[in-house]
């Protein structure tokens, strides 16, 4: 059994909607109970997660931004930019903590104190870029740690799949013209379903010029449509970028019964792609997967999906 490290804190529930949300703390408590009951947390190593020096959030995101965003809270605003991107006056907080959860699973791996880990972390991150908070998202947790693993452990090659039904514009926008980290995403087509981008031809721009895939996915498509991605497209590009680490921006609302997509994914499939980027990991940079929530909106189905993913990443 790999030695898996589990990042959560109790705070992460303090961000909470003023009004019905589908991004709520019930998600991350119903992971964490699920987990606990069934034993699967047990056998995993608690990692407490730290507030991140300002710096470390400096290295993606404006700062700028960070005051607008600092300041949004302070003032009780409910909303940030956009309708969907709610706020309350502990998300600027609560949203470095759940950074500074990403990095401490990243820390921990590197470090070897671990081989993979799991980050339960919210609010989610992978739609935010460098000045701008969008879709449920305000600091892109994986882009952070991916620039603090190349900055305090000299990483030179990082690889991030995300298989969110959302594409992940943010961690694609921040590394679009950056050939040291590869950005994977398979998810619902953007004619169908926000943000609207994530199309075939988007594939890195100037000296990160092919280290963007994107598989834009039809409705209706599954577990065999995902199989023949990450055979066809995941597999060759992991193996021609030859990375140092692996992570995953690990949303669960392609699964079948989420609501926010028409996606067919099951729980099944959630146990196929993490083998199979555990597998990657295994051949190409000794086994090192760190996997950050994303998304995931129907609590049974999410909680079953997490489960086997952890199970997965345990190799159990």
């Amino acid at each position: 059994m790999n030695r898996v490290g589990f990042v959560y804190h109790s705070d992460y529930l303090l961000h909470a909607a003023p009004f019905d949300h589908p991004e709520s703390p019930s998600r991350l408590l119903a992971i964490v109970e699920h987990l606990s009951s069934n034993g699967i947390a047990d056998r995993m190593i608690p990692i407490e997660p730290v507030y991140p020096g300002e710096s470390d959030i400096l290295r993606v995101h404006d700062p700028e931004y960070l005051r607008k965003l600092e300041a949004a809270c302070r003032r009780g605003d409910t909303t940030l930019d956009a309708e969907d991107t709610y706020l309350c006056r502990n998300s600027y907080t609560i949203a470095l903590l759940s950074a500074g959860g990403a990095i401490a699973g990243a820390e921990a791996v590197a470090t070897g104190m671990v081989r993979r880990a799991f980050c339960a972390v919210r609010p989610p991150g992978h739609h935010a870029d460098r000045h701008t908070g969008m879709g449920f998202c305000l600091l892109n947790n994986v882009a952070v740690a991916a620039r603090y693993l190349q900055a305090k452990h000299g990483i030179s090659r990082v690889f991030i799949v995300d298989w969110d039904v959302h594409h992940g514009n943010g961690t694609q926008s921040i590394f679009l013209e950056d050939p040291s980290v590869f950005f994977f995403s398979i998810h619902e087509h953007p004619s169908f379903l926000y943000p609207g981008t994530g199309r075939r031809w988007e594939t890195g721009k100037g000296a990160g010029e092919g280290t963007t895939i994107n598989a834009p996915m039809s409705p209706g498509t599954g577990d065999e449509e995902y199989r023949l991605a990450f055979e066809q497209m995941l597999q060759p590009a992991v193996e021609r970028f030859r990375p140092e680490i692996i992570m995953i921006s690990a949303g669960f609302d392609a699964h079948r019964e989420d609501p926010l997509a028409d996606i067919e994914v099951t729980t099944e499939g959630y146990r196929f792609m993490t083998r199979f980027v555990c597998e990657l990991a295994e051949r190409h940079c000794g086994g090192k997967v760190v996997s950050v929530l994303e998304g995931g909106y129907e609590i049974p189905s999410l909680v079953a999906s997490v489960a086997i993913h952890v199970q997965e990443l345990l190799g159990t």
